[in-house]
């Protein structure tokens, strides 16, 4: 499958050309509001965090930022000069009507629009479930908690570029309290596990091609530890840790792994594998979008 399709371009046969890194256009989907409480307890906002991700991935990588929920996201011009777009997650809940939630439905159906390849996690992958008519909701089980666990390939799955590398049931780093409750007509299930029907899906809309995740390829465990102490109260409500000191526990090992990912007990403790613990293992769906639009042109 290509990704890019009728913008990939040709060089000349006989002469090798090295290729221009990637400019990808990074969309925030919270409230300057919501930016300042993640960098208070996590060190970044989630565009933040997603950028200093890619640049690991490719250092040599042209990145840009717009938020798709201030009224009139100027910022991001023509749309047709990136490579591709990548939508971060956030607290937006897309199931509730509300100025930021038709924004950012606004942005990504001019996404689609412009054919530019896209890619999202967790609420990034709301968003375009809900731009291409599809629809969203909260999750029964309740918020999905620091990870994401039994993701499993649904059979449109199996051979898909963007889950190419994963084996056949693997974890990842999720905390989301909504969930895809009804996909647009021209999508595609990728994977689900027990509690979250939609788990990765690709979603063709008009012109544009979306890859996404319910869960947070670019999350560390630093980072998800963060995210554990900061919703601790809904993690003790929901019976999976019996007080703030369980929750500590749990964080601190989380943080002990992300800096010493060689530890097996900490890794037999949590029950997370490589899948998970290693950068390059947990980042696998982010570079096989990259590698698309690299192969693309």
């Amino acid at each position: 499958m290509n990704l890019i399709g009728p913008r990939a371009f040709h060089t000349c046969p006989t002469r090798k050309v090295r290729p221009l890194p990637l400019r990808i256009l990074v969309v925030s989907s919270e409230t300057a509001a919501q930016q300042e409480e993640r960098r208070a307890y996590s060190g970044a906002a989630s565009h933040e965090i997603y950028a200093k991700a890619l640049r690991r991935m490719r250092p040599d990588i042209d990145l840009a930022n717009v938020s798709c929920v201030s009224p009139d996201p100027a910022g991001a011009g023509d749309l047709s000069r990136y490579s591709g777009v990548i939508f971060a997650g956030s607290p937006i809940q897309m199931h509730e009507d509300s100025a930021e939630t038709r924004a950012a439905a606004a942005f990504m159906a001019r996404v689609f629009s412009a054919g530019v390849p896209s890619f999202g996690s967790c609420a990034g992958m709301q968003i375009a479930a809900v731009a291409a008519g599809g629809a969203t909701g909260p999750r029964k089980a309740g918020t999905e908690v620091a990870f994401a666990r039994d993701i499993t390939r649904a059979p449109e799955g199996e051979d898909h570029p963007l889950l190419a590398g994963r084996p056949a049931t693997w974890a990842a780093p999720a905390m989301h309290s909504s969930v895809v409750t009804r996909l647009p007509p021209g999508a595609r299930l990728l994977a689900s596990n027990p509690d979250t029907p939609v788990e990765a899906v690709e979603i063709r809309h008009g012109t544009g091609l979306f890859w996404g995740v319910q869960y947070h390829p670019e999350l560390s465990l630093r980072e998800i530890a963060a995210s554990l102490c900061h919703q601790g109260d809904e993690v003790i409500a929901q019976g999976l840790a019996q007080g703030p000191s369980e929750v500590r526990a749990m964080s601190d090992r989380l943080i002990a792994l992300n800096d010493q990912p060689q530890r097996r007990d900490l890794a037999w403790q949590t029950g997370l594998t490589t899948e998970v613990t290693l950068f390059e293992r947990r980042t696998v769906e982010i570079d096989n979008f990259l590698r698309a639009l690299e192969a693309g042109g």
